[in-house]
């Protein structure tokens, strides 16, 4: 049982892992790419991680919005729904569906349990398929009028409005949490930063562990070590 917590079910697990990001552009890349991992900690002297799925800009897919971690609010600017509210609804409706159709079959007369129980499962794939199309309809009309006009937007945004907009989705959900009960597990500072082919990783907001005003030498000595290439 030990084996298999620390090291087969990682997905299982993730009240105890950390996420690791990495994007940017490789060598060879004209667009870039992001990669995302769950790190659970180490078992047998072996890192026990879960690679996630590969996102890539190319010339079909133009821009991407990928939140992490505490994801509901980006959830909620993208598809115009609440995804635990979403998921509430989609569970109630099948819920509901299941207790009418039982309901009207035990009602009928002249059916003995084993024609009732069948025209239950009988019902059951009828709903199964119109709850399918139900949800493609929706999905389609989110993507149409919410994620879409989004995406196409991002995709010709400047990079400082790009910028912009990461720290508002961030700053959205530090907000969120800070008027609701929930932990504030979003909150203070909000570094941002700008990784391009041409210009490399450039901070665009950046928080310090000290007050910067306190300490002008610190930025005066940075900004002359980067420039000559000197180490101190």
């Amino acid at each position: 049982m030990s084996a298999n917590v620390f090291c087969r079910f990682i997905e299982q697990i993730q009240f105890n892992a950390s996420g690791v990001v990495i994007a940017g552009f490789g060598k060879n890349d004209i667009y870039p790419s992001l990669k995302s991992y769950l790190v659970s900690g180490i078992a047998d002297n072996k890192l026990n991680f879960c690679a996630e799925k590969l996102h890539k800009i190319d010339t079909n897919n133009s821009a991407l919005i990928i939140p992490f971690a505490q994801s509901e609010m980006v959830f909620t600017f993208m598809e115009g729904v609440d995804p635990k509210y979403k998921q509430l609804l989609d569970n109630s409706q099948y819920e509901i569906y299941d207790r009418l159709a039982n309901a009207m079959v035990d009602n009928l007369p002249n059916l003995d349990d084993n024609n009732k129980n069948s025209l239950k499962d009988n019902l059951k794939k009828i709903r199964d398929e119109l709850f399918k199309k139900f949800f493609e309809n929706l999905t389609n009309y989110r993507r149409k009028n919410y994620i879409d006009p989004v995406i196409s937007a991002v995709g010709v945004l400047p990079k400082e409005e790009l910028a912009d907009m990461a720290y508002s989705l961030v700053n959205l959900t530090s907000f969120k949490r800070k008027v609701s009960m929930d932990a504030e597990t979003v909150g203070g500072p909000i570094d941002v930063a700008v990784i391009s082919k041409k210009d490399g990783f450039i901070w665009i907001k950046r928080k310090h562990y000290f007050n910067k005003d306190l300490n002008p030498q610190f930025f005066t000595n940075y900004c002359s070590n980067e420039y000559t290439g000197e180490v101190k």
